[in-house]
């Protein structure tokens, strides 16, 4: 996904779009290292060293990766998708308008 999510960052620069990565990842050195090879340029925040079971996955009562969560501009949860659904960037493209109509900036 790391190639679709940075071309997500790309086309939305300058829009209200904010991508945050949640990683499950145990070894933080390397996970820093896998964060520079992919080029994540957008946060990422580490699930700490019980991974999937740490206290991202917990709160947010996620069971399967990805798990995707898509927040309006105001701040309510639109939908939750485990997996990469295939209208994502649609879906997307219609949360960002909604927000823009609203004069929602980053």
């Amino acid at each position: 996904m790391y190639p679709h999510e940075r071309s997500l960052v790309e086309r939305m620069a300058g829009r209200p779009f904010a991508l945050i990565g949640v990683n499950s990842d145990r070894d933080l050195p390397k996970l820093h290292e896998r964060l520079k090879e992919e080029e994540i340029t957008w946060r990422s925040f580490w699930c700490g060293e019980e991974g999937t079971g740490g206290p991202i996955p917990s709160l947010w009562n996620v069971g399967g990766w990805p798990t995707l969560y898509f927040i309006d501009h105001e701040g309510i949860i639109r939908r939750k998708s485990v997996g990469s659904p295939e209208d994502l960037d649609d879906y997307l493209d219609r949360l960002v308008e909604a927000a823009e109509a609203k004069g929602t900036s980053l």
